[in-house]
């Protein structure tokens, strides 16, 4: 049970509302208090069940755009896609779903749309049940209970899975045919501004998929986006932290892979989608503590909540027997 405060909602608020609030506040106060929110939403919970519907729709994700391209008939495409899940996946976790992208070329190589069908169903239903647990994850950070009625709950995540994955993909396409770009550009200098760029395009993209997330999942009025970037900003951040620090130890770590083989890729797609989901609501935690502040509600923790009714009970028989 979350036990978080609940985040007052607020009116016209901006970017420079955000910046000001977190000034006063300080960034070190702020990271702390955002942790405890976190911790009292049972934040981390939320964050293993994100993990594993990551997980599984990186997978169905990777097979639908496999068939995909079978479909179209540019077995090219299964290259590409191989070439970004290396750039972008870390380690073991790239190279399995490297080998869901062989099965799926394999697959559409007897069967045309066998993997674009099964592919993009599972998806779809997966991403929908993860927005739904998106929605419940960020609606305990606010210190929200209830979530909405279900269908008009899995119909916004339905939405949200197509619109907020759509930023996703093109941050994933921006990584993958930038090598092609910058190959078929003329000068020297507009290669090199096209390789240094594509990466904070990627990454305007991510965060803008996440504000989106952050926008319309929780159950409350939201403040305007300006003030929504900083949650935004802070989860992509990590997330490519996180990543890039997975990558470095798989890369100089050769007990990784003794000690699970064969399962190595899995365990190490589990990690980063834990790690990844864990950035997530860590950030969209910091962005709830800011709101609060500047509601005047800084308490992370909601002193009412965290007696539970066992807590009541036992306290009312021990004044009982005191009586007595």
């Amino acid at each position: 049970m979350s036990v978080a405060s609940e985040v007052p909602e607020t009116w016209s608020l901006s970017g420079d509302d955000a910046w000001n609030t977190l000034l006063s506040t300080g960034r070190v106060k702020l990271a702390r208090d955002g942790f405890q929110r976190m911790r009292a939403a049972d934040g981390f919970s939320h964050a293993r069940s994100l993990a594993f519907l990551t997980a599984l729709v990186s997978v169905q994700g990777i097979i639908t755009l496999v068939g995909l391209a079978s479909a179209l008939g540019t077995g090219a495409s299964s290259d590409l896609i191989v070439r970004t899940l290396r750039t972008a996946v870390p380690g073991p976790a790239g190279q399995l779903l490297t080998e869901a992208v062989n099965q799926a070329h394999r697959a559409g190589a007897t069967h045309r749309y066998v993997a674009l069908i099964v592919g993009g169903v599972s998806m779809l239903v997966t991403g929908s049940t993860l927005m739904g647990q998106v929605e419940r994850g960020l609606n305990r950070l606010y210190g929200i209970e209830q979530d909405r009625p279900t269908l008009r709950k899995y119909g916004r995540a339905l939405l949200l899975a197509s619109s907020a994955g759509l930023f996703a993909t093109m941050a994933f396409v921006a990584i993958a045919v930038g090598r092609s770009i910058a190959s078929s550009l003329e000068t020297d200098a507009a290669t090199r501004l096209w390789n240094i760029s594509r990466w904070p395009v990627a990454l305007l993209l991510s965060a803008a998929s996440v504000a989106l997330l952050f926008k319309w999942s929780p159950r409350r009025r939201q403040p305007a986006w300006s003030w929504l970037a900083f949650g935004a900003i802070v989860s992509v951040g990590l997330w490519t932290l996180a990543s890039t620090l997975l990558g470095l130890y798989f890369g100089v770590s050769a007990s990784f892979g003794k000690t699970y083989g064969p399962l190595a890729g899995i365990v190490a797609l589990l990690v980063w989608s834990l790690l990844s989901s864990i950035a997530l609501l860590y950030g969209a935690a910091m962005g709830a503590q800011l709101e609060a502040v500047r509601a005047g509600s800084p308490a992370p923790r909601d002193s009412t909540k965290a007696r539970t009714p066992g807590t009541r009970q036992r306290a009312t028989r021990s004044v009982s027997i005191d009586r007595r």
